[in-house]
């Protein structure tokens, strides 16, 4: 992918993420707009590359996303319905939403090796990028116990994600 429509496809997120660190952080009910958005954009992205992918670690690594995120997803759910908390969209989880539209839409567009490191190296970004805003903007920000317990405790996959996805990387770099 080139590094202008990279810049195009991160910069929304990035310019969010900012926004919310200069406020006084999401609510729990704009916490979980985000988590849910950020989780289907990459099982969006992730089911795309399932189909497209000619390379069985880039297939078995998709396959990886969707599940988690999927599961991620669940358990997001899960407990805004036990919490009757209604997730409300804001600017964060609606960039989320158009970056993942964007990105896949931009996959769809690329075949074979080129398709492969567009779509890792987006994941390399995306799961620093999430990765970041747990650590600094929501679990700080969750004020319901519950919502900050499952916030910690899918942080070290996401970190496992981000680490395998550095590995396919580094091995795609050299592919034509």
């Amino acid at each position: 992918m080139n590094a202008i429509r990279w810049l195009l496809l991160t910069v929304p997120v990035f310019a969010s993420a900012i926004a919310l660190a200069q406020s006084p952080g999401p609510t729990d009910p704009q916490i979980a707009a985000i988590v849910v958005a950020a989780n289907q954009a990459d099982i969006d992205a992730g089911k795309l590359a399932e189909s497209k992918t000619q390379s069985k670690d880039v297939k078995a690594f998709a396959q990886r996303m969707v599940t988690d995120h999927t599961s991620v997803n669940q358990a997001a759910v899960n407990l805004v319905n036990k919490l009757g908390v209604k997730p409300a969209a804001n600017p964060t989880s609606d960039s989320l939403t158009k970056g993942g539209e964007e990105n896949t839409a931009n996959l769809k567009t690329l075949q074979g090796a080129s398709f492969d490191r567009a779509y890792i190296d987006h994941e390399v970004t995306y799961h620093e990028q999430v990765i970041d805003a747990l650590d600094k903007t929501l679990i700080p920000s969750a004020k319901n116990a519950e919502l900050k317990e499952l916030l910690v405790k899918v942080r070290p996959a996401f970190v496992a994600h981000l680490d395998h996805a550095k590995h396919l990387q580094a091995s795609l770099a050299n592919v034509q």
